[in-house]
């Protein structure tokens, strides 16, 4: 984002708070605490880590049921969660691949909180348990692609 955006979205008086390009992020709702996440506007829907995905029906509705490891480079420690089913949407990831992938609603604290949709996929093989995707921050903040943390210690 150029110098010429910040000022527009400043004289429109917009609260957008400065990011760096990664962040401790919160999910509350799945039990995480604190999740190391990369901040990625290239990528239009975030992802979270996950396995042993099962799909289970509950009172009418599907549920995703799901196990997480929050910390990178440690498969001990997971945790497990459940969330309702929203959806099946077929993602490409960075290899170029399509994959379906289930999709819940949950909260992210990152400083506020605020409802996200989240594809669920298997992330062990790449850098960060959690991609923030541009839908999860558009209006909400900017990145500064040069800082890490910004956000995180003040508000976790």
């Amino acid at each position: 984002m150029g110098l010429g955006q910040v000022d527009r979205i400043a004289e429109r008086g917009t609260q957008a708070r400065i990011i760096g390009w990664r962040e401790w992020v919160g999910l509350p709702l799945l039990n995480v605490d604190r999740i190391k996440a990369k901040v990625d506007s290239g990528a239009r829907t975030s992802a979270l880590h996950a396995y042993d995905i099962e799909i289970v029906p509950r009172d009418g509705c599907s549920m995703v049921r799901f196990k997480i490891h929050p910390l990178q480079r440690d498969t001990h420690f997971s945790v497990q969660a459940e969330a309702p089913l929203l959806t099946q949407r077929s993602v490409r990831s960075s290899n170029g691949r399509a994959e379906m992938r289930p999709v819940i609603r949950t909260m992210v604290k990152l400083g506020a909180q605020w409802p996200m949709e989240l594809t669920l996929t298997n992330r062990d093989m790449m850098g960060f348990r959690l991609l923030l995707g541009r839908e999860a921050i558009r209006g909400r903040f900017l990145i500064d692609t040069n800082r890490s943390y910004l956000q995180s210690s003040r508000h976790l």
